[in-house]
């Protein structure tokens, strides 16, 4: 039977039509939260057993650098002091078993943290790797126990401005050590640059940018307006090398001074313009406690 002269064309045609559905849909994204600050918030692998998030940054190390002795607080959860919170290392390995990442995060708005120093910085990152991440240490000094985090989360708000590149320098350089790829992730303010992190992002060494829309007026959602807040965003995804940069929200009104935005305002206003970026990763919410009180990301999961 002779070929009809149009058979190749089919394949070409399906090809193309492939191409440009693929070229106009928005990007699927993951919820990443923050867990540690409300010992009623649950356990780590109730959080993960939800199937609701892909991140978990486990707050926070709040006292690291310039010669102080590292210290953890993960409030009514455990004591690292009297080595309870190693109860949490078979509930890490159960959250990684299933395709979570779960970080450490280290800063947040309570503690004494600083890096004096690019040597300083350095000392930060191999007590990090051998306490937290693949080194080597003993047991009984790894406050999470033997799991091995996926990476490290910078939620720096207070103390000194320099040298988090350098920390994100090093930390990046353990990454394949023993075969585990170092995760980075960052929670900046939205104002850019971030006056602790701008240096740091720059680097276009982290993994997940978690910027906090919230609790900073000039760029977030207030009274039914999006504007502030999407042309932040537009910014951050355009100018900020970064790997995924998140939406970082509040999960309840109570989570935040400002910067709320109610379930359906998010799925229907303002997720279907910033998932058309490249760079769009997901949203964050601060935090489990709040998320388990309001059910937000129940609201949000088949949006975003």
């Amino acid at each position: 039977m002779a070929k009809s002269k149009n058979c190749h064309a089919l394949p070409l045609l399906l090809a193309l039509i492939l191409f440009f559905t693929l070229l106009g849909t928005s990007h699927a994204g993951g919820i990443a939260i923050y867990w540690g600050q409300n010992g009623n918030e649950g356990t780590l692998s109730e959080a993960c057993a939800t199937g609701k998030y892909t991140h978990i940054n486990i707050a926070f190390l709040n006292k690291f650098g310039n010669g102080q002795t590292p210290e953890m607080n993960l409030a009514g959860h455990c004591n690292p002091a009297t080595n309870s919170c190693t109860k949490f290392s078979s509930e890490i390995k159960d959250c990684q078993s299933k395709g979570i990442k779960v970080l450490l995060s280290i800063g947040g708005g309570i503690g004494s943290y600083t890096l004096a120093s690019v040597e300083d910085a350095r000392n930060v990152s191999t007590f990090l790797w051998n306490t937290f991440l693949g080194g080597k240490s003993s047991s009984s000094s790894r406050p999470l126990g033997d799991a091995v985090l996926d990476g490290i989360d910078f939620d720096i708000e207070l103390g000194s401005t320099q040298n988090y590149e350098h920390l994100a320098r090093f930390l990046k350089a353990y990454s394949g050590v023993g075969g585990k790829r170092v995760y980075l992730g960052a929670a900046p303010q939205c104002p850019i640059p971030d006056r602790f992190l701008g240096t740091a992002l720059n680097t276009g060494l982290f993994d997940f940018v978690w910027v906090q829309f919230y609790n900073n007026p000039p760029c977030q959602y207030a009274n039914g307006n999006i504007t502030n807040l999407v042309s932040s965003w537009n910014r951050w995804t355009s100018t900020v090398p970064a790997g995924k940069i998140f939406l970082g929200l509040p999960a309840d009104p109570a989570a935040a001074g400002s910067g709320f935005i109610p379930a359906d305002t998010l799925t229907s206003e303002i997720l279907p313009v910033i998932k058309e970026s490249p760079k769009y990763g997901g949203v964050m919410l601060w935090s489990r406690f709040f998320d388990v009180q309001n059910g937000y990301s129940t609201s949000i999961i088949g949006s975003v």
